[in-house]
């Protein structure tokens, strides 16, 4: 079945903007902090929340092992993302849809 991909009308978060609201601040700790308790450099975190990049599953791993947030979400909140870009990048792109020789 072809068909537009489901729009819901919102653009997706970043999942640093998620981090940075739902851990960081409301655990009211600094970036360092929380870099520390995650085990990673302050400039690997704060790249992710100021969206300069993107969440790895490590990264979300740790999120999960050290604040309890799920894996699984934080990895659909950056699939989301990703998504959101690419439809966005490619919008003016002209690709043509298959269409099979009978």
């Amino acid at each position: 079945m072809r068909g537009q991909p489901l729009q819901m009308g919102m653009k997706p978060s970043h999942p640093g903007s998620f981090v940075r609201h739902d851990i960081v601040e409301h655990h009211g700790l600094t970036v360092a902090q929380a870099a520390e308790a995650l085990g990673v450099r302050r400039a690997t975190l704060s790249d992710l929340i100021n969206e300069r990049s993107g969440l790895s599953p490590e990264m979300a791993l740790r999120l999960e092992k050290v604040f309890g947030v799920s894996m699984d979400m934080m990895l659909r909140i950056q699939a989301a993302w990703d998504a959101d870009v690419m439809r966005a990048r490619f919008k003016e792109t002209a690709f043509k849809a298959f269409t099979p020789v009978t």
